[in-house]
């Protein structure tokens, strides 16, 4: 008798307006190579909870920031929690899937990360800068981005326990991104010109850059998934963390070689499987 093959249900906005990135393109890929495993059908996060009890295992791929969207993020996460839906990624990540809070314990527990404060009161633990980059913790795909000089800075209320992200504003070389599938590294690309962040080339990982990123993926402990690990390279040479993505990272397999993203879609099938095997649904 043949096996019943698993069904998944792919959470994706193929509509989102992405700059510099075609999200539609990418889930067309990965979901034309996984109908060949498994029985899929696609749909907007807004959906999900009304649907997912249908299929044994969800997947959150390209699905927007979820700032657009909160309170049926919010929804879906209770719905997975409590009845105990399969979800690729997990939703135990430490990274983006609980907002960008992490750059602040990071910086206080000394990992070289953009060095980050939730205050305008706290502006004096940062290196000082005639600049600074200031953010929502919330926010995503640079949504609500502002960069102030300290004079700007100083007319913000310091509230504490406010939802700010405070960095100096950081003068780098290039910006780097490490993916890594399952706590395995796939490939890396970076971007030549850091003015044009979405224009990504391949990138030939050194010992010492396999190190800093494997810091984060053993720091976010999700052992199931597909997180990106995205640094600046500073003039000085250091690599610095900008965000640790394991939400729903978006790939840009348009832009690495065919062996690298053939070998990376069979990894991903492969991935679910052993996923969809560990956590039958209940």
């Amino acid at each position: 008798m043949t096996a019943r093959r698993p069904k998944v249900l792919f959470v994706t906005d193929l509509a989102y307006p992405a700059r510099g990135r075609r999200y539609g393109d990418e889930d067309i890929l990965l979901t034309s190579r996984l109908r060949e495993d498994f029985d899929i059908a696609l749909c907007h996060p807004r959906d999900a909870v009304a649907l997912m009890d249908a299929f044994d295992l969800v997947v959150v791929r390209n699905s927007g920031p979820v700032i657009h969207y909160r309170e049926a993020y919010e929804a879906f996460r209770e719905h997975v929690r409590t009845h105990r839906v399969p979800v690729y990624n997990p939703l135990t990540g430490r990274g983006d899937m609980e907002g960008k809070g992490y750059l602040k314990l990071l910086t206080r527990a000394g990992y070289p990360v953009i060095p980050t404060v939730g205050r305008p009161g706290e502006v004096g633990l940062l290196p000082s800068a005639d600049r600074y980059v200031v953010k929502p913790e919330a926010g995503a795909d640079s949504i609500g981005l502002r960069i102030l000089d300290s004079s700007e800075l100083a007319e913000l209320p310091d509230t504490p326990g406010g939802d700010l992200l405070i960095q100096p504003l950081v003068d780098f070389r290039y910006e780097v991104s490490f993916l890594y599938m399952d706590g395995v590294f796939r490939y890396a690309l970076y971007t030549p010109d850091p003015g044009r962040r979405w224009e990504l080339s391949p990138y030939e990982p050194t010992g010492a850059d396999l190190e800093f990123a494997r810091r984060f993926v053993e720091w976010n402990t999700l052992d199931h998934g597909i997180q990106r690990i995205d640094a600046c390279r500073t003039r000085d040479g250091e690599l610095l963390l900008v965000e640790l993505e394991d939400l729903n990272p978006h790939l840009s397999l348009d832009r690495v070689p065919e062996t690298v993203r053939e070998d990376f879609l069979t990894a991903f099938t492969q991935s679910l499987h052993r996923f969809a095997a560990l956590h039958p649904r209940p």
